[in-house]
């Protein structure tokens, strides 16, 4: 078991647990760190000797800045500090309503491309055998873009399409619609992309970090409660922003400062995406677990304890 995973079996018991450290996490000034001290710091978490206080930053870098499953370094633009400053201006800027559809595909294509490379590199690689990514991998995740944008523009070609000119269609499309369409959409893109390890299985392991097989079963765990975690993300991260304007368009906040929604819608989709974006990630364990009744009868045998560990991913 890597040294990231010991790291959360130890300190992610709890939600309210893992919540405080992925605010320490996403702190963006991780973003300066050079490869070389994230293995320098992932090398000291690894070690046997007992770690202190001062050695928390070590520990902060090295879960915030390599693989949880395999230490690697992660691409910059990939790691979890980096999520929000590159992923908010993509959610805010899809959520606007848009003058055509080419700008809505566009930002679609933006954000779903994103998202998809996000959950490709935070996948549970254990049992690959090849370190490249195969070019079967590479059309499952241009196909995933490819149907997540054109459905994540479905509003605004409705209301092009269609012609819809009535006011209150036109709200249905622009401020109800999007919420289950986000949500659905970002549960979809992660299911899709690590569909492989659902297939392949993944590594499990018994309680005392040894590794126990592969399994099939903890591996459409693992996907799913990511896939879960990711929908709650943007579903309330779409919901929130439209249904606080359409609130405030029945008091008629806006009939005198009509310039003001926008800001509103803007702002209050950035605050809450930053908001969610640590209480998502929370939701689940970075090690997941999993009843040795549940998986494989060739594993229950040759397991210690009643439960199992597995990388679950991000």
């Amino acid at each position: 078991m890597d040294a990231n995973l010991l790291q959360w079996k130890t300190q992610g018991q709890s939600f309210l647990s893992r919540l405080r450290t992925w605010l320490y996490l996403l702190d963006p000034s991780l973003l300066l760190s050079s490869d070389a001290e994230i293995l320098k710091a992932h090398s000291l978490i690894g070690s046997t000797e007992k770690l202190g206080e001062k050695d928390e930053v070590a520990v902060n870098l090295s879960l915030s800045s390599s693989h949880t499953g395999t230490g690697a370094v992660l691409p910059l633009f990939f790691r979890p500090p980096a999520y929000l400053p590159i992923s908010g201006p993509l959610v805010v800027a899809s959520l606007l309503p848009h003058s055509g559809v080419k700008a809505a595909l566009f930002w679609q294509f933006l954000l779903q491309s994103y998202n998809a490379g996000f959950s490709y590199v935070h996948r549970n690689s254990s049992t690959e055998k090849e370190k490249k990514t195969s070019l079967q991998q590479l059309l499952v995740i241009a196909g995933t873009v490819s149907y997540t944008t054109c459905a994540g523009a479905l509003p605004q070609i409705f209301i092009d399409r269609l012609r819809i000119r009535s006011p209150p269609l036109q709200t249905l499309c622009r401020s109800i619609l999007p919420i289950p369409l986000s949500a659905a959409l970002a549960f979809l893109n992660v299911l899709t992309v690590r569909h492989q390890e659902t297939e392949t299985g993944i590594q499990v392991f018994d309680c005392n970090g040894n590794p126990a097989g592969v399994s099939k079963a903890a591996a459409s765990k693992a996907v799913w409660e990511t896939a879960l975690s990711r929908a709650v993300l943007f579903g309330t991260t779409a919901a929130v922003p439209n249904l606080l304007v359409l609130f405030l368009q029945k008091r008629g906040f806006f009939q005198r400062n009509s310039l003001l929604m926008a800001p509103c819608r803007h702002i209050s989709a950035a605050l809450v995406l930053g908001t969610m974006i640590p209480v998502s990630f929370s939701l689940f364990s970075p090690v997941g677990t999993i009843n040795r009744d549940s998986v494989e009868e060739e594993l229950q045998a040759g397991a210690s304890g009643q439960t199992l560990f597995y990388h679950r991913g991000l």
